[in-house]
């Protein structure tokens, strides 16, 4: 039997271990689910005859290695920091490899002596980093297939709440990692290109540059710039292009009432708070305004925010009860963003009948025979339950379908790698439009950039 090693049973694993058993009698796989957790990765391969569930510490080197050795195709589910141990054990051991994370430096380093032992590490290969880039280089091969030239390229992605589960004035609720949420566009200005121009966004003003979008019936969004929209430039073969821009999907409203928790300076981790254990959530507001003797905190909050008593933007924080004396941080030596986060998942958490959301939407202006045109891509997935999320399938999937194309023969191409190429991104995104992720194209009028990024 063909062996496939999977390290990491977190929550985008569901998905890609369901694939991979249901097509195990058929390509006769023998999968390995190794993972710190035992009891997690049992639930996901219950009884199945073709899977075995083993203890992986990827620190103790000779577990990871005995795995690594006992395997085909190793994936890895790991957080991204993790991958470089066990891409070297598969170089050493010559096992090809699979992972949704960035190409780290330490990964991409490895890219001669994966490419001297004939090994394919796939990465950047769940959805976004993954379908995004599948998706995009589909519509952008096509156009110069065509002889087009490509003059602006948008793309925007959103972990959202379902439209059914939707139920709180900020329209949005944890669907992953709440901290990577709290500390999001942290670490230098937003860059990107707008009509031949580089342009930058600070911190400080992110959430009030936004962009709005219109999906199919599922209404209006909003989207405000990544930290680094040039980042895959080179590798889009975008060099010549006048716009390039990539964004974070929002709904409409969330930028304007997130950018007040900015400027108070309650998503700063750089520095901790004292006695942050015994303060209430009110204690915590309160030492972000100033001192009055006479104002209560609630005025002092809007009179520093200038936001009206009638304003919407105020129901939201009236909502996340962030006022409450009673409620208590219980964080020690917390950052101003550990205590947002543990305040927001008060709120934010999905209830166990909730449902997710991925949102993608990219934008293709380009130029043919003397004209522009513009193209608009859109994909929505909906998650099923809270184990059969949107985020896992939109991960998991296209990871466990790599996994088989590179088994399978249909990938061949060595080396450290993204899905950019036809022979990666068309099996691809053919299969995963059978389970219902699929682009709706439509050709609309070339719009150029947008009037609120100028």
């Amino acid at each position: 039997m063909r062996k496939i090693l999977i390290i990491g049973a977190g929550k985008s694993s569901s998905y890609l271990i369901k694939y991979l058993l249901d097509k195990s009698e058929t390509e006769n796989l023998q999968i390995t689910v190794g993972d710190l957790n035992v009891d997690n990765a049992k639930k996901l391969v219950g009884d199945h005859q073709n899977a075995n569930v083993i203890h992986l510490d990827v620190f103790n080197s000779e577990s990871r290695i005995d795995a690594v050795k006992n395997s085909d195709i190793v994936v890895s589910m790991l957080p991204a920091r993790f991958h470089i141990e066990i891409a070297k054990e598969c170089v050493t051991y010559k096992k090809h490899m699979v992972t949704a994370s960035y190409v780290s430096k330490e990964m991409q380093e490895l890219d001669d002596a994966v490419k001297a032992n004939n090994l394919i590490f796939i990465n950047e290969i769940g959805v976004d980093p993954g379908i995004d880039h599948m998706s995009a280089m589909q519509v952008i091969d096509k156009i110069r297939d065509k002889g087009g030239k490509m003059i602006l390229f948008e793309s925007f992605t959103g972990g959202l709440v379902a439209p059914e589960s939707d139920n709180n004035l900020w329209n949005y609720k944890f669907t992953w990692n709440p901290r990577n949420v709290v500390v999001a566009g942290q670490g230098g200005a937003a860059k990107f290109l707008q009509e031949d121009q580089f342009k930058y966004i600070p911190y400080h003003r992110l959430f009030r540059r936004t962009e709005f979008l219109e999906v199919d019936g599922y209404g209006r969004f909003e989207a405000y710039a990544n930290r680094d929209s040039l980042k895959y430039q080179k590798v889009y073969g975008l060099d010549h292009i006048k716009t390039l821009y990539r964004g974070t999907m929002r709904r409409v409203g969330f930028s304007r009432a997130w950018n007040v928790f900015v400027q108070l300076g309650m998503t700063d981790d750089s520095y901790t708070i004292d006695d942050s254990a015994n303060m209430s959530y009110r204690d915590f507001v309160n030492s972000f305004l100033p001192y009055s003797p006479t104002d209560s905190v609630e005025l002092k909050f809007r009179h520093a925010l200038k936001i009206d008593q009638d304003d919407i933007v105020w129901d939201k924080f009236l909502e996340l009860d962030i006022f409450n004396s009673k409620k208590m941080v219980e964080l020690d030596k917390a950052t101003p963003a550990q205590i947002l986060q543990k305040i927001l998942m008060d709120s934010w958490s999905l209830d166990a009948d909730d449902k997710d959301m991925i949102v993608m939407y990219h934008k293709f202006g380009y130029e043919l025979n003397g004209e522009k045109h513009q193209i608009d891509s859109t994909m929505v997935a909906l998650g099923e339950d809270q184990t059969y999320t949107a985020m896992s399938k939109t991960v998991g999937l296209p990871v466990a379908m790599a996994t088989m194309a590179v088994l399978n023969g249909k990938i061949t191409t060595p080396g450290v790698q993204i899905p950019i190429s036809k022979e990666v991104y068309s099996p691809i995104l053919e299969e995963l439009e059978t389970y219902g992720i699929k682009f709706n194209e439509k050709e609309v009028p070339y719009l150029g950039y947008n009037p609120l990024n100028v």
